[in-house]
């Protein structure tokens, strides 16, 4: 499915439209903000971010670092709201090693009760990251958030020039009314020297 995915060369894309791609519903967005400069350019993000989902799904961290930042690193932040003075930014060099890290570290604090997430990268992983499998969603967004809670939606004002793939999981129940354990897990992209980058893991709920 992942060599159906990357071989997928999207249309160029104006206001909203949804599509379908290998059994994904695909959702784009292009603002004059972040405008389609080509059509490969969505093909080319949406490859990246399914080849991001395959590494973490795979713990392949130091796959994973080879594609982050080299110099900004990435940004982890469990919720949609981003902080950058409390949710915690790695270099490539620190996630290549984060599945023998047992340091426990301060990833931000709880919704709700504000108490501080300390945990390991791996036990961070397993509840902000990928705690669903997110290489079968349902529903992706390039540049287009798919379902918002009702938490602070800033990433654009913290990195302005950030390009990123929204990947959603309804809930168990099946109706949106009463569909209180969807998750979102959205992976952000900057160009540095011509290629992409992963600079943004971002975790989204209910």
């Amino acid at each position: 499915m992942l060599l159906i995915l990357i071989g997928v060369i999207v249309g160029i894309v104006v206001g909203d439209v949804a599509y379908t791609v290998a059994g994904f519903s695909i959702f784009g967005r292009h603002t004059e903000r972040y405008p389609p400069s080509a059509a490969v350019d969505s093909a080319r993000l949406t490859s990246m971010a399914f080849f991001v989902l395959e590494r973490m799904k795979d713990d392949d961290f130091v796959a994973l670092s080879h594609v982050a930042h080299p110099e900004f690193g990435v940004v982890f932040s469990p919720y949609a709201t981003i902080t950058l003075s409390t949710n915690r930014r790695f270099s490539a060099e620190q996630i290549a090693v984060f599945d023998t890290d047992n340091t426990v570290y301060v990833w931000g604090v709880l919704d709700g009760s504000g108490e501080p997430i300390e945990l390991t990268p791996m036990e961070y992983f397993a509840r902000f990251v990928f705690g669903r499998d997110y290489t079968t969603s349902p529903s992706v967004g390039v540049n287009h958030i798919v379902r918002s809670g009702n938490a602070l939606e800033n990433m654009r004002d913290v990195f302005p020039d950030i390009q990123f793939v929204d990947f959603h999981m309804p809930g168990s129940d099946g109706d949106p009314a009463e569909d209180f354990d969807w998750s979102s897990l959205r992976l952000g992209f900057e160009e540095f020297q011509g290629m992409l980058y992963l600079t943004l893991i971002t975790h989204n709920e209910w």
